[in-house]
Parts: C-alpha cells; structure tokens; sequence
C-alpha cells in the first residue's frame, strides 16, 4: 500500500518508543530541516520526523534517550515545546491519564506540562512563540515592528544628521540581525550550516562591507516580514483541520443520579447518559436511548440534509440536535470521538511524505550548497579573471545568495499535500499520507465491493404484489408477523409498512418455523410469510405466480410469499439496493478517466442484476483469496489499482492493491484500516478523492513553477544589474508567502467533481 514501504518511523529500536512532541512556532521547511537534523545528532535517536503542518516532531529513539532532554533541544533553537506524549498510532484510552494531542481551543487540551522542558526556552529573542492569537503579540511580531521602526527612525536620522546616517542604518539593521545571527550560528552548531538565516547573515554583512548599509537595513526588515506572513500563514493551514475540534461544545447534561447536571465534556466517559436539548450540539459520540430527532451532521459530515434518527441510532460528536431532545448513551471518551480521531488521523498523514515531497528535500540538500557555491563565483570571478569592480559584483553575489534561499522551493509540496489532506478530512475524506493522496490521482480502475459499498448494505422492499387484497394490507399483515424481529428481511418490511402508514395489528401465537419463515394469527387469520419454496409446500403457486417470482429473482431480488389461511395473500420483492449516488458515482470515475469493476462473493445472478443497473462489470461469487488475485490481474496488465470496500473481509485485496479505500461511517474500520476512508459511505466520494488529488498535484506543480520561475527571472535582472539586495529577498519571501496563499485555494475546492 502507498505509504506504508516509506514510513520513516517503522524502524524503532527493539527497546526503544516514539515520542510525540507539539512545538509552536514552527512554520516553514527551514524550521523543519533545523530540528531534524539537531535531534538526529542525539545519541539513541533512530528517526526523526517533523511535520510543518501539523506542528508536531515525532522522534523513534531508544530508552537511554530522555524526552525531556530532546524537548530542550528543540527549545535551545528557538521554538516552544507545547506538549508531548508517545506517539501511539492508537487513541489513548478512556482509562489513560493523558494524551499527546493538544486540540486546542475548544477541543480536548491533554498536553502534559513540563516546567523542567519549557524552562529557559523563553528568554531568547529568538523564540518564535505561538502561532495563535494576534500575530502583532508574538514575539516575531514585536521583533519585526521594533525593526521596522528602528528603520524608519534611521531614515529620520539620515535626512537630519546625514553625517551619521550610517551608522543609524548599521544599528536599525542590527536589531533585527542579532537575533537572526544567533539562530543561524545556534543551527549550525546543530548540524544545520547552510540555514536561510545563514544566508540572510552573511548577505546582510556582506552588504554593510560593501557600503549598502540602508539596503542592507531593508533586506533585514523585509526578512522579518516574510517570516511573519510565513507564520501567519502557516497557522491558517494548521487551523484548518484543528478549527473541527471547537464543533464539540465544551459542556455537557449528564444524568446522574435521577438528575441532570451540566459538566465538562471531556470528563464524560463510556456509558453515560446525557441530555441533548433541541438546538444544541452532541457533545460525545453515542447511540440514542431515548427519543427522535433530525440530525444535522453537516459540521462534521458535510450532508446538506439533517437525518431523522430515533433509538439505537449513532449520533457524532459536533453534530446539531434539531427539534426534539434526545437522550444518547455516550459510546466514546473524549479523545475517542469521530472528530478528535480525524484530526490525529490527519496529523499523522501530514508526517508521511509523499515521493514528490521526499524528491524535494532530497534536492534541496544539495540546491542549498550550490546557491552559496554560485554566489561565490558571481563575486569572486569577475574581478579575478576581467578586472570588474570588487564592489558591484560581491554585491551581486551577495543578492544571488538571497535570491536562492529554499523556502519557498520546500514549502511548495508540503503546504499542497497538508492543505489537501485537510480539504479532504473536512469532507469525510480521510487520506492517511501525502503517498495516498499523490497515488489517487494516479489510478485507472477502481474495484469495488459490492454489498455495503455499492449498495447499501440492507435490503429494502422494492415491490408488493397483492393478490386478491390492497398492496397495504399485504404489508400490514406481513408486519405483523415480523414485529420485534431484527432478521434484515424482517426490518425492511417494517420500514415499508411504517412509509407506507400501514397499520401494524398484534399477531398471535406468532413464532419462527425454522428456515422456512414465520407463522402467527391475525384477527382470526392463520398467516404464513417464507421462501417460495416453503409456500408452496403448503399452497401450490400458479404458473403465473411462479413466472413472477423467477423474474424477480433474476433482478436479484428476494421474494418472500404471504399465505393467509389457504391462500396466496402476495408476494413481497426485497433487494440491498445501490446507494442512491452509486451510478452518479461510477460515471464521474469514468469521466476521470478510471474504469469500475464490481468483485463481490454474491451469487452471480444478483450481482449481474445490481451491476446491470450501475453499468459495471461484475465479478461474482468470490473468495478473498479471489478478489486479491484479481486486483494483481490488472497490475500485471500496468493498471494502477484502487480497491473500494468494508475493510474487514475485504482485507487481501485491500492490501494488496495500490490504494485500498474503506467505506464505513466514522467507525473504526473507516478510520483505521486501508489507506484511505470515505467516512459518508458515497460512491461519489471516490471520485471526488481522485479530483482532490489531481488538483493537489496541479498545485505543486503551480508552486515549483512559482518558486523556481520568479527565481531565475531576480538572478538573471540581478546578473545584469538591474535589481539589488532587497528585490532579492522578495524573490524569496513573496515567492514562500504565493505558494502558501496558493496552496490554501485547496482548502476551498476539496470535493467538487
């Protein structure tokens, strides 16, 4: 599966763990780069891994290795240690006393606090601080006003005191340089020489050497903002997925003791029983005791239309009560809800990368050097070998070195893959890596399950054919006889009777005949309702009847025959019928360009039935074994292979394709098994996975485009003199602000077709 050869995390020591850690302030691939490789000089680290977007570091080590002591190292480069935890792939139980997730703002905050970790890491002028609340009070925010007014006062100083103009310019430029050179030589005593503020460093005193000392002031000031919107940025992308936490209202009404009493949210655990009033919003996911009432799931599910629900039913977490109370037995503890596991499913993805991700670290490794090699060239070569000025072209080396800074070459994947996964889970569209999401778009064919994947996994009543009686009185009778059975054929009639406002009257003496049906009286009425074939043991079917019955069936359909006293009261037509969107669905595949094929274990005569309608190709009556050996068929043949099923007996084929997908309903087999999930159960969901994918691939390709383009055009006008220093850094910075701005556009586009 896409994903799982490339974890980077799978090799863990034999007596080692995982550590999971939030760090704020963390907001672009320098960061990233910083913190890989300071912790990786750790003795007992094994793997390192930082994800930008999710603002987390997850690090494999041994036991000799102490947490606390990686949290500081983090902290010694200038970012805050918020929480951590082992990095389990399995939610924390409702048992466990904490959790490595801090939801934020209105979710499930379980961070642990560790005054040891986050003393000291504070004082720096450095420390990039939260990424929430108002960018103008973290500490990069101060650091850039203060350095904008030291420049503007600088300037004010020039016009007034020319004489000493310079020098004004010298310590306007040093209130924001000292705080970037001491990050600089910090990463490179870490393991990171080649950092964008060793670049920013040595172009900034380079300048002032050469004389430039406003443009240098400038250049300074203008890397401070871009690092701004960067972060101010990045926190827009973190939000995104982490604003589904504030859906969960922080309190609760549980009934204890004959009473109902209003408490914290995250406190409620499995097995209680709580109020939900009409209006407000489910506070845990649980099944209805009590009650009936229009759900509206489109927070969290993204259906535009509420659903009716009564007793037994599943309500979510962040969901709206909509005109009657409710009363739900809660199912999940906090940490355990739909939505708390989507956002740490959707972390974790954010940490796989995807190959195009990886190809680009793997480049930028060595691009780095090289921009710092070519400066060097630019500045040195002409004065040696043609006699040019010293001045003008170290000059120009010194911008070359601004212009190829990384950043926004690095973010360019990233902030698409994170931004597209994220569009994605807010839809119920859940991707667990980049490597998914990339694969998807890649795919030709699409194999599908066929029993609760194409179809609804029910069966409903398709047909009442009455004899001698009203279609309603049919259902009436059959209800009858079926009242308080769960068999599926005995709910569907239920729910037929209940549509069609057929009254249900008391059977009795109503019981089971074993594999034939069931038996009861009805005002007087002896009634029988079974298979054709234990009907016509008791009454003989006509040819007519018999006709009917065959032709049923061939659509795939159940019949089971109504006797009442010796005669043949009607025949009822049951089917698991397509999801209402399923052809809607497989069309939109084919319009994508990827061809459907159904593989079910069902008789071939209904799956041709059900695949007839869908216009599909079936495969039928077959094994797992089966269903895998076909998905290896069509990768033999170069189709890139997509398997869409339940995630429990579709397991082999699952695995063995290239992205297998789970169609579930927010339970664990939606969330935890197959690369990826369809959390509404709609056909048309894989579609819109396919589209998502593409059009996160088309942005990548849009932000490389942007960042390696507007760099060649600043080192050619620089080359010939037409742009300096601080065009330069907007080469760099603005090229890292569009690519994010441009990858935030997914946010808003995951899910059309």
């Amino acid at each position: 599966m896409p994903g799982a050869p490339e974890e980077k995390l799978e090799a863990i020591p034999a007596n080692g763990q995982r550590t999971r850690y939030r760090v704020s302030g963390m907001d672009c691939a320098s960061c990233a780069t910083k913190i890989d490789n300071a912790l990786r000089r750790v003795p007992g680290v094994a793997e390192v891994n930082v994800s930008v977007p999710a603002g987390t570091v997850t690090v494999a080590h041994d036991d000799t290795v102490i947490p606390a002591a990686l949290a500081k190292q983090i902290g010694t480069l200038g970012f805050k240690v918020t929480g951590q935890g082992p990095a389990d792939a399995k939610p924390a139980r409702p048992n466990e006393e904490h959790s490595d997730h801090d939801h934020g703002p209105g979710g499930h905050n379980h961070k642990h606090d560790h005054d040891e970790v986050s003393a000291g890491l504070h004082g720096h002028l450095h420390d990039h601080g939260p990424s929430d609340g108002p960018w103008w009070r973290s500490p990069r925010g101060l650091l850039t006003i203060f350095c904008g007014l030291a420049l503007v006062a600088a300037y004010g100083i020039g016009q007034l005191f020319p004489q000493t103009g310079h020098w004004a310019f010298v310590l306007a430029m040093a209130v924001g340089l000292v705080p970037i050179a001491r990050r600089a030589f910090v990463a490179a005593r870490f393991g990171t020489p080649f950092s964008i503020e060793m670049l920013m460093t040595i172009a900034a005193v380079g300048a002032v050497i050469v004389g430039a000392t406003e443009e240098a002031a400038m250049v300074v000031f203008l890397f401070l903002v871009g690092e701004l919107l960067e972060g101010v940025a990045a926190g827009r992308a973190r939000a995104s997925i982490q604003g589904l936490t504030k859906l969960v209202p922080k309190t609760a009404l549980l009934e204890r003791g004959g009473r109902t009493e209003e408490v914290q949210a995250e406190t409620l655990t499995v097995g209680s029983t709580i109020l939900v009033r009409p209006g407000d919003r489910v506070p845990a996911d649980g099944v209805i005791v009590d009650g009936e009432s229009a759900i509206d799931e489109a927070p969290v599910t993204g259906e535009s239309m509420p659903k009716r629900k009564g007793t037994d039913d599943t309500v979510f977490a962040g969901t709206i009560n909509g005109d009657s109370a409710l009363r739900v037995r809660v199912t999940a503890a906090a940490q355990d809800n739909t939505i708390a596991r989507i956002v740490r499913l959707v972390e974790e993805a954010q940490e796989s990368k995807a190959p195009t991700e990886r190809f680009i670290d793997r480049f930028s490794r060595y691009y780095t050097p090289a921009v710092l090699l070519v400066g060097a060239l630019v500045a040195i070569l002409p004065p040696l070998l043609f006699g040019a000025s010293w001045g003008a072209w170290v000059y120009k080396g010194l911008a070359i070195l601004l212009i190829g800074c990384p950043c926004a070459l690095v973010i360019s994947t990233p902030a698409a893959i994170a931004a597209g996964l994220s569009a994605g889970a807010r839809r119920g569209l859940l991707m667990k890596g980049g490597a998914v999401l990339e694969s998807l778009g890649k795919i030709t064919m699409a194999a599908f399950d066929k029993t609760g994947t194409l179809t609804e996994g029910k069966p409903k009543v398709t047909g009442v054919i009455p004899v001698g009686r009203s279609e309603r009185e049919v259902l009436s009778l059959a209800a009858a006889l079926e009242t308080g059975s769960s068999h599926p054929l005995a709910t569907a009639i239920l729910a037929k009777a209940a549509e069609a406002k057929a009254p249900v009257p008391p059977a009795a003496n109503a019981g089971a005949v074993g594999g034939k049906g069931v038996t009861g009286r009805v005002g007087g009425v002896s009634l029988f309702l079974g298979s054709p074939k234990a009907a016509a043991e008791k009454v003989p079917l006509t040819p007519e009847q018999t006709a009917q019955i065959t032709a049923l069936n061939d659509e795939g359909k159940t019949v089971s025959v109504l006797l009442a006293g010796d005669q043949i009261a009607g025949l009822i037509a049951m089917r698991d019928e397509p999801r209402p969107d399923a052809k809607e669905g497989l069309e939109a595949l084919k319009s994508a360009g990827v061809s459907a094929l159904m593989v079910t274990g069902d008789n071939r005569r209904t799956a041709q039935a059900i695949a007839t309608g869908l216009g599909i190709e079936p495969r039928a009556e077959l094994l797992p074994q089966d269903k895998q050996a076909i998905i290896r068929e069509f990768q033999a043949k170069g189709q890139v292979v997509a398997k869409i099923g339940d995630g429990i007996n579709d397991a082999p084929g699952l695995a063995a394709a290239d992205v297998g997908i789970a169609m579930g309903g927010g339970t664990d087999v939606a969330l935890e098994t197959a690369d990826a999930a369809v959390l509404h159960g709609r056909v048309l969901d894989v579609a819109r996975m396919v589209r998502l994918s593409r059009d996160t691939m088309a942005n990548i390709r849009q932000n490389i485009t942007i960042a390696l383009g507007l760099k060649a055009v600043f080192l050619v006008t620089t080359i010939i003199g037409v742009t300096g220093l601080w065009p330069a850094i907007l080469a760099d910075t603005g090229a890292t602000v569009l690519v994010t701005a441009n990858a935030m556009r997914l946010l808003g586009a995951g899910g059309r077709t």
